[in-house]
């Protein structure tokens, strides 16, 4: 085709519908060009988000000169036609195919959970469906009440196939399908077993009918009957919009709307990790430990006198550096900001930090030096429209499911080329192009190798380099010391590999960079975040045309956390104390101590010296997510006071002094911050459980008794947000959510007042395992929980109910160990035992365990911030 035949191709196409004209895209089809004009065609089978298939029929029109109807959904628009939505003709064969479908469709709409919500029954209604001329013997075909979470009844089903399309399409999988024929058919496993998917839900979101519905829900009321409020899921890092259904002060549901930012789609714990709010274990009454050792039920005013009462004698005996506090990635921006204003306002210390110090805080402390911003560079959805994604160290769905469903949607619709470096395969490789498998421990040199192929495939984004960064000479000097041959020693990963993924890196010119848990805490964490952001500015995905670069966490607001100061390092909005001290301390009429506070290990060390004395922990566990368990758990029990504020008794609560019950993210109002920088505001859904308050009632109370003087001012909502923005400098006033005004505004992203800075990457040497410890165990989040909260979770627990040992069956075969079986792995600091599940998705010399599950202490084998530690294998 000449230069002039391409040109002049048009892109567009001009049609006349119901007598007025529309001028849509070329492909757009006459559904969506009808909406154009706000002219609603009825649909049973169509669905925004995945592909057409035109099975119902209900949505036919007439396109002039055609003889037979068309169906709108899925016949795409052409240049001059003229199509007639509404006819006595076509309303006589919408309900005609109405009535064919009710034929063997029950009528047990009173008992139905989707009445109130059927699509089916809506279009009846609109299409006055009130008699059937048809009639057949109904022939019941059995109900799948053998599946966990979900429950199918086949008798209901108008076969549209939107569950089986969200399911391949959205989710990646391939659970469910339509089987057998004819009369027969219905959706089911292909092998007629229980299902086994990830438990999403996202099926029964897109069910039009009753076929689909939630166990947990099922006779919990009418659907009208619940109180509905818009939220922001509590569970992983994405951010997705949620709906709490709520009823008799409970949460009974989950849903998403498909017009929100996700598109609808959640994970397990977004649709169904709230049963940990309504658990049986929720601490519901402050407690206080008695003189025999014993928590005992006490009033608020007993609870927050002893806590404020030994606080201060301990500040006046030992001085305020003698206080420290653990914060929380689960509470919201507005906690956390008062959480370590209490701590450096009302007590005089620095000493406050969280479990990001394990990783995620100083990953971004490099981020930040190399690009000027921490964070994702844009909102996620712009990994849809990537032409390339390199993923490093991760387990997408394990750790934040929302990126997952962005990056298969970038593979199958927008052809992104797909490369995923890590030592384990997930679910997503189908969908991969290259895939660099790594031995566990080798990611800094195996983002090396990446970074050294990209040059030499010259495959750089050689306009945005020159424009916006610096240091490249510095990059390469670096990579010139390593050799292919070292980098293939250390990794397992070849230079022709290497070499074939770096081709793709650039594809397109739209690059995406994600990385997770298995870079931000590997052995050298440093050096791989390194290469990481370099490979980011190789390949320009972190300029205006690229797609961004997005550090995954596994929680909700480790970013917000962040934001809001709740490190020793810095105030909130990443101002040190020695410049802005003065000004934080005269908003917080206080002195604000001028040297950085502790650490999260030097928190222990610090308690194990003597120097600590009390220790405040909001809404976390240490005993459950920090290395070397039994030494945490020593100098937990030495403390003068322990102050746990949290959902549940946990095993560091079961310590605590005082106990004060904290509110879940239902039952308060604030806001999030995702990874990828989207601040998001929400209401109350519930009230809260029990006698349990929220985070920020108790901290305001608490710093009245503790600092009367300097009082936190702003007591609500507004006035808290106003003083947050004119400090931190981070957020503006543009977006108004009931009151709740916070927009994220990244700092940098066109690099146009300090370019980004390439910097030398010099992995270090991989430290051959000793004989005695010949396995790599890694400890990661997996897909059907979310930290330890969703074990809170009967919904969660009934899909994945204990720990497991992953091991590949030649490792196994060796050791005498099957699958099911018990295996003990045995490190320098611990041992645990097991069962063991055999797979090849773990490749031979390594293991791997879940991070989860409390009983198991798996904690007590990891020592320092690296989650991958050297151990032995025995049959227990």
């Amino acid at each position: 085709m000449s230069h002039t035949e391409s040109s002049d191709k048009k892109t567009t196409a001009t049609l006349t519908i119901d007598g007025a004209q529309v001028t849509v895209p070329v492909g757009a089809t006459i559904l969506e060009a009808a909406a154009e004009l706000g002219i609603k065609i009825p649909t049973l089978c169509w669905l925004k988000k995945v592909s057409t298939t035109g099975a119902c029929r209900v949505c036919v029109v007439k396109v002039e000169g055609v003889e037979r109807f068309m169906t709108a959904c899925n016949t795409p628009v052409k240049d001059g036609i003229t199509v007639t939505t509404t006819s006595p003709e076509l309303e006589s064969a919408r309900k005609k195919t109405l009535e064919l479908m009710l034929v063997n469709h029950p009528l047990d709409c009173p008992i139905c959970d989707a009445a109130g919500e059927c699509d089916l029954q809506d279009t009846c209604y609109g299409l006055h469906v009130d008699k059937n001329k048809y009639g057949a013997e109904l022939e019941r075909m059995p109900i799948r009440y053998d599946w966990k979470l979900l429950e199918s009844d086949p008798n209901r089903c108008i076969l549209c196939e939107k569950c089986v399309k969200v399911c391949r399409e959205v989710v990646g999988r391939e659970a469910i399908e339509i089987v057998d024929r004819g009369d027969r058919t219905i959706i089911d496993t292909i092998t007629g077993e229980p299902l086994d998917c990830d438990f999403c839900g996202n099926c029964i979101n897109a069910c039009p009918t009753g076929t689909l519905i939630s166990k947990p829900f099922k006779f919990r009321g009418r659907p009208w009957t619940f109180e509905v409020t818009k939220s922001v899921c509590a569970f992983c890092s994405s951010g997705c919009e949620i709906e709490y259904h709520a009823g008799n002060g409970r949460v009974e549901r989950v849903t998403s709307s498909d017009d929100g930012f996700n598109k609808g789609n959640l994970c397990i714990n977004g649709r169904f990790g709230y049963a940990a709010f309504n658990s049986s274990g929720r601490v519901t009454n402050p407690m206080i430990k008695d003189a025999s050792g014993y928590q005992q039920k006490a009033t608020w005013e007993q609870a927050l006198g002893v806590a404020a009462g030994k606080l201060k004698q301990i500040i006046s005996a030992a001085g305020p550096d003698s206080v420290a506090g653990i914060g929380s990635p689960r509470v919201t921006n507005e906690e956390n900001y008062l959480f370590q204003k209490f701590l450096r306002g009302a007590i005089g210390t620095n000493n406050i930090d969280s479990e990001a110090r394990l990783g995620f805080f100083p990953a971004q402390v490099i981020q930040y030096e190399m690009l000027g911003y921490s964070g994702g560079t844009y909102p996620m959805n712009a990994i849809e429209k990537a032409s390339a994604i390199i993923v490093v160290g991760s387990d997408l769905k394990g750790e934040s499911a929302g990126f997952a469903y962005r990056v298969i949607q970038a593979a199958t619709k927008n052809d992104a080329k797909l490369i995923f470096a890590n030592s384990r395969v997930t679910s997503l490789n189908k969908f991969a192009n290259a895939f660099l498998q790594c031995r566990p421990g080798s990611e800094a040199w195996l983002v090396a190798g990446l970074n050294k192929a990209i040059i030499a495939e010259g495959g750089m984004a050689t306009t945005f380099i020159e424009k916006s960064t610096k240091g490249l000479d510095t990059l390469k000097t670096s990579l010139n010391a390593l050799s292919f041959e070292q980098i293939t020693a250390a990794t397992g990963v070849s230079e022709a590999t290497l070499r074939s993924a770096a081709g793709m890196a650039v594809n397109g010119g739209r690059t995406a960079v994600i990385y997770g848990a298995d870079v931000i805490r590997s052995v050298d964490m440093a050096s791989a975040v390194k290469g990481v952001v370099n490979l980011a500015l190789l390949t320009g995905a972190v300029g205006e045309e690229g797609a961004g670069i997005y550090p995954l966490d596994e929680k909700n607001n480790t970013q917000g956390m962040l934001d809001m100061g709740v490190c020793p390092e810095y105030l909130p909005g990443y101002h040190t104390c020695g410049a802005k001290g003065d000004v934080f301390g005269a908003a917080w009429n206080c002195t604000i101590p001028g040297t950085v506070g502790k650490d999260l290990f030097e928190i222990v060390e610090g308690i194990e010296k003597g120097e600590i004395k009390a220790l405040y922990v909001m809404g976390s566990d240490p005993l459950q997510f920090m290395p070397d368990r039994p030494r945490v758990l020593k100098a937990l029990q030495k403390l003068e006071l322990l102050i746990v504020q949290d959902l549940f008794l946990t095993e560091t609560a079961k310590l605590a002094t005082v106990v004060m019950p904290a509110a879940t993210a239902a039952e308060k109002a604030g806001s999030f911050t995702s990874v990828d920088n989207r601040v998001q505001c929400f209401n109350r859904a519930v009230a809260p459980s029990g006698q349990a308050r929220t985070d920020a009632d108790i901290l305001v109370k608490l710093y009245s008794m503790v600092a009367p003087v300097a009082a936190v001012s702003a007591q609500n909502t507004e006035a808290l947000h106003h003083e947050i923005t004119s400090l931190t400098g981070l957020y503006t006033e543009t977006c108004d959510h009931d009151g709740c005004r916070m927009g994220r505004v990244k700092s940098r992203v066109a690099f146009s007042t300090r370019p980004a800075a390439f910097v030398a990457v010099e992995p270090a040497d991989i430290a051959a395992l000793d004989q005695g410890y010949p396995f790599s165990l890694t400890v990661g989040p997996v897909l059907h929980h979310n930290g330890s909260m969703t074990l809170w979770s009967d919904n969660n627990m009934s899909v994945s109910g204990q720990s497991f040992l992953g091991i590949n069956p030649a490792d196994a075969a060796k050791a005498g160990i099957n699958d099911g079986t018990m295996a003990k792995v045995s490190s320098l600091c611990g041992s645990v035992s097991l069962p063991a599940q055999l797979s090849g998705n773990v490749q031979p010399g390594a293991l791997f365990v879940p991070a989860h599950f409390r009983e198991l202490q798996v904690g007590q084998l990891l020592k320092g911030s690296a989650n991958m530690v050297a151990v032995k294998l025995e049959k227990a």
